[in-house]
């Protein structure tokens, strides 16, 4: 594999005065990660209990991704360096947060999204074992990632994400919406029972680690200078617009299909496949298969976005660490890259084998609930700080969202160490 072909596209220089829409893709390719099988599931089950009542909380979760990402980005442009960075002028005591928290949660996600992508594999071609397909899912994400240049991952995230927003809204639009009850949904109630479901809704879908790689693959787009944060911040908008109406069009599935039936899901991925079910009895086999088709293009996005992402994250995270000079067009061809996609896939497999591990899984939770909280408390520091030119610091909105969204997600973190305590 050579440099050449892993090279970032160079500096895009000055943003053309048209055709900004044709520049959109690294808010897709966040937002495609971010969107998960769990994820569908969840929206699935509050749209299936409570019906279109936590709309609302669906439409409010894409704004706060919406200023996570945005903050996120708009550091990398404003100051010519990463979140990395950033973090680690905070304090040595990030650095030790992050490096515990990103090889711990590498190690059980791996498991967990090669699990995810082989579920739709393993109902369509059957003649694999479920583990055989979660292999083989691993293995080719990590080759593509590790062979091909940032344009055609974008390329083929764009891909996936228009198979799975297609046929999830076709679907949506097959079950006949009620579009007065929907309407109503926009009006924010919280039901008996729904509140973790809400904070659910607003918290989870839509990325989570992930959301801190937006600014490299803004980089990686070759947007690298404040004159693209119009740009970026279209780009962020129309992502999880996208996003949002995906989410929407999953709630109006479990509201139309499974609350109406009274019929309940599986939790976690293999939820999916109960719909598939469910689809099959309502509109033939023809739908489930092609039902199963976006399911995979969902899971696939995800375990591609993280494969890339979160590896670009750990080699900038042993950049900081070493003191090293590299510049971030060379993150993708180093070996702190190449290791993260290793631990990624080749580690976890163990874990398809033998199930995870239980105090693996609770400090894997603990610490998965303190990364959003840290993001936003983090971005709200930066942002407001010197080390961001004065023009492009926190306003009064952004720094509303950002504190609204940290004091959301501490209430999430709480309620997912209880659940952790209480098993």
């Amino acid at each position: 594999m050579s440099d050449t072909a892993q090279a970032a596209p160079p500096d895009a220089g000055a943003p053309p005065r048209t055709g900004h829409w044709k520049l959109i893709g690294p808010g897709i390719v966040a937002a495609a990660t971010g969107v998960g099988a769990g994820d569908l599931v969840a929206t699935l089950i509050a749209g299936s209990r409570f019906g279109y009542a936590l709309l609302w909380a669906a439409v409010v979760g894409c704004i706060v991704k919406i200023a996570l990402a945005e903050g996120s980005a708009r550091y990398h442009l404003a100051t010519g360096s990463t979140i990395l960075d950033g973090w680690r002028s905070l304090g040595r005591w990030t650095s030790w947060y992050f490096g515990i928290y990103i090889l711990i949660w590498g190690f059980v996600y791996g498991a967990t999204a090669m699990s995810a992508t082989a579920l739709p594999l393993a109902a369509l071609f059957p003649f694999l074992p479920l583990w055989a397909w979660a292999m083989i899912a691993g293995l080719v994400s990590a080759a593509f990632v590790a062979l091909n240049r940032y344009e055609v991952f974008e390329t083929v995230m764009k891909l996936l994400i228009g198979v799975m927003f297609v046929i999830v809204v076709a679907v949506a639009i097959m079950v006949l919406p009620n579009v007065g009850a929907a309407l109503r949904g926009l009006i924010p109630t919280v039901p008996a029972g729904s509140a973790i479901y809400t904070l659910g809704l607003i918290g989870g879908v839509g990325g989570t680690i992930t959301m801190a790689a937006y600014g490299y693959w803004v980089n990686a787009k070759g947007w690298r200078s404040p004159a693209w944060m119009g740009i970026m911040r279209l780009d962020n908008r129309v992502a999880y617009a996208v996003t949002g109406i995906f989410v929407v069009a999953m709630l109006i599935i479990g509201a139309e299909l499974l609350y109406t039936a009274q019929i309940a899901l599986t939790e976690g991925d293999r939820g999916l496949l109960d719909l598939r079910e469910v689809l099959a009895d309502r509109f033939g086999p023809t739908v489930a298969t092609i039902f199963l088709v976006g399911f995979f293009a969902t899971a696939m996005s995800s375990i591609l976005g993280v494969w890339q992402g979160v590896s670009l994250l750990f080699a900038d995270f042993v950049r900081n660490i070493r003191g090293g000079t590299e510049s971030r067009e060379e993150l993708t061809t180093s070996p702190a890259f190449r290791f993260y996609l290793f631990w990624l896939t080749i580690p976890p497999m163990a874990l398809l084998a033998f199930g995870r591990p239980f105090g693996l899984v609770v400090v894997y939770g603990a610490l998965g609930a303190f990364f959003m909280p840290f993001l936003a408390i983090t971005l709200i520091w930066l942002l407001n700080s010197s080390r961001v030119p004065k023009e492009w610091r926190n306003g009064w909105l952004s720094n509303t969202l950002l504190g609204g969204a940290a004091l959301l997600f501490i209430v999430l973190s709480i309620a997912e160490i209880a659940r952790l305590i209480t098993g």
